[in-house]
């Protein structure tokens, strides 16, 4: 299977962020974006991200990496937990694009996207899921993806954020 071509990324960035925190690290964003790129021959990557104003900053800076963001309007929890539920917006997306792009590179551990995963790995356009972390990631979403899962946990050497590395 080629590695290159031209593939679409889409990424719950709430999933993705929180499943490498609670590893202990931060990831590097620009080096994950070069990565989908040389790795998976990723030409677009949607990052799906709940929209705060006050985060203005962080959204121009995933810009200049290279993402595409498309934004869900937060609301509060019952906890007072600031939540963007970004699930819907990312199949849709994923279904919006399907005919733009050779293969899928789906970025999370939700369970929710199993259909997504299975309709896409059964359309032969799905090139690979990547989970933040293998203990959170779903079991329905494993089975979906089959062999073409990979867990961003053991990556951290090469993805992790560090002040050197920052511009």
């Amino acid at each position: 299977m080629k590695s290159k071509g031209n593939n679409y990324a889409f990424i719950d960035s709430q999933n993705l962020n929180l499943g490498v925190r609670s590893q202990g690290w931060f990831l590097d964003f620009l080096k994950f974006r070069v990565y989908l790129a040389e790795k998976y021959g990723v030409k677009v990557a949607y990052l799906f991200i709940g929209y705060i104003q006050k985060n203005q900053d962080l959204y121009s800076s995933l810009q200049k990496c290279g993402y595409v963001l498309i934004f869900k309007p937060t609301l509060p929890d019952g906890d007072g937990n600031i939540k963007g539920n970004v699930d819907a917006d990312l199949v849709l997306q994923t279904m919006i694009e399907f005919q733009n792009y050779d293969k899928a590179v789906i970025v999370s551990s939700d369970g929710d996207f199993y259909s997504l995963v299975k309709y896409l790995y059964g359309c032969d356009k799905l090139r690979m899921v990547i989970s933040p972390y293998h203990k959170t990631c779903s079991s329905l979403l494993r089975q979906s993806a089959k062999e073409k899962v990979v867990f961003i946990d053991n990556l951290r050497q090469k993805l992790e954020y560090t002040k050197n590395t920052a511009k």
